[in-house]
């Protein structure tokens, strides 16, 4: 008989099918299971667990509703690539949104250094032309793969006092919220698509050239101070930013404005 899983308990409290399929989502997260490769199948992960085949369609079944597997008719399953998404309706943090919808994220800083502030940054920033800020790239990795760089300004007097260790595990909004005792208000944004410049597209591990999503957001603090400029460049084919936008109805009146001028064109 094959030897149980470490991980997979028969005296815990969490359902068998639960503990198999976070073992397997650990195992897609960490690229033992690869996009696009083959799972096992449910024989296999039967024998690899000794359990049922109804446990192992249930954990499968889990899998393939977080999107992290899809099923081809005679073939059996595969790891996905899905695509995340972030809703702009809110403002968030990249790790903020993606932790809530159970991703895993992580930081590496590229660098973090005080520089005077290109035109565009200290008009966006309402500082004084060549200003100092203090300047942030990071590239965020989404369940273990690149999906954004992200190059933040901040004033001077805010920004040194972020740490660059917390950089790494930390989204800022949440350090200038939390740290420096900053709320924030609203932001800015302003979208559009441009070509993988080479050092981008290294740090995201695309070719030079490939499209990317790009992002100039700004945002200000609950008094409605600029505190924080970024632009943030996406993967195309992993990410999406959603929005949901409602139809205005006309103001009181229009309509009968309308009808009675209609009216009138046909007395005419």
């Amino acid at each position: 008989m094959p030897t149980r899983r470490p991980s997979v308990s028969l005296d815990s409290h969490v359902p068998l099918y639960t503990q198999i399929k976070d073992v397997l989502r650990s195992g897609i997260l960490d690229g033992r299971y690869p996009p696009m490769s083959r799972m096992p199948s449910e024989s296999e992960l039967m024998s690899m667990f000794d359990v049922s085949r109804i446990t192992i369609r249930q954990a499968l079944g889990d899998l393939q509703k977080e999107g992290l597997i899809f099923k081809v008719h005679g073939k059996g399953s595969f790891v996905s690539q899905p695509k995340a998404f972030q809703n702009v309706t809110s403002l968030q943090g990249f790790a903020e949104a993606m932790s809530a919808s159970g991703h895993e994220i992580i930081n590496r800083v590229v660098q973090m250094r005080i520089v005077a502030a290109p035109v565009e940054v200290a008009a966006q920033l309402a500082l004084s032309e060549g200003g100092s800020v203090v300047e942030i790239h990071r590239v965020r990795l989404l369940n273990r793969s690149p999906v954004s760089y992200e190059v933040t300004f901040l004033p001077e007097a805010i920004g040194k006092r972020l740490k660059r260790a917390e950089l790494a595990t930390r989204d800022i909004f949440l350090m200038l919220e939390n740290d420096c005792a900053m709320p924030l208000g609203h932001a800015d944004l302003a979208i559009d698509a441009i070509a993988a410049a080479p050092d981008i597209a290294q740090a995201l591990d695309v070719k030079k050239g490939a499209p990317l999503l790009r992002i100039e957001r700004l945002t200000h603090d609950a008094e409605g101070t600029p505190v924080d400029f970024e632009y943030l460049y996406f993967r195309g084919d992993t990410f999406q930013y959603r929005l949901r936008i409602d139809r205005e109805r006309p103001a009181a009146g229009t309509s009968r404005v309308i009808r009675s001028r209609h009216k009138q064109s046909k007395n005419n």
